[in-house]
């Protein structure tokens, strides 16, 4: 399938157009929300299945960024429907070593019929990871469970389907 034209602002100031990532995989994790400390989650949050853990799943794919390129990903990249400064800051605070994308008006939720829910009043990203390739949508991992393993599921994958 292919990827939509849909250009992204990232949290370095970068606009990344997810249809044109190069010839290499690319690894694009969408997650609902970060939270932030000090700021409350939406009521009923923990009650919503497959909405927390979206701050460890950030942490494993931190701690697996090495091993995901050495194993052929050619970047990685988190996406939300949160604002660029609200990713930004959840990057500096958990010191990822790559950029988070910003996609608020779900631009690319509509174009591929994503799955969304609605919590606190904003619409957010079901867990779901696409791996991106020449264009085109090579694989999706969709149900994510449990998130704080989900880096280590698509590094296996990346090992296993090694070109």
């Amino acid at each position: 399938m292919a990827m939509p034209r849909v250009t992204l602002a990232g949290t370095g100031g970068e606009a990344v157009a997810l249809d044109d990532l190069g010839s290499r995989r690319t690894v694009i994790y969408l997650y609902p929300m970060t939270g932030r400390p000090g700021v409350a989650t939406p009521d009923g949050w923990d009650e919503i299945p497959g909405a927390r853990g979206c701050t460890t799943e950030a942490c494993d794919f931190r701690d697996h960024h090495r091993d995901l390129l050495s194993a052929g990903a050619s970047g990685v990249f988190g996406l939300s429907s949160q604002d660029t400064d609200y990713q930004r800051e959840a990057v500096e605070r958990l010191h990822l070593p790559f950029p988070m994308l910003a996609d608020p008006d779900l631009l690319l939720a509509r174009a591929l019929n994503l799955p969304t829910f609605e919590a606190g009043g904003m619409r957010l990203y079901k867990r779901l990871t696409l791996i991106v390739r020449d264009g085109g949508i090579e694989h999706v991992f969709y149900p994510v469970f449990p998130p704080n393993e989900h880096a280590g599921q698509v590094l296996a994958w990346l090992r296993e389907t090694a070109h």
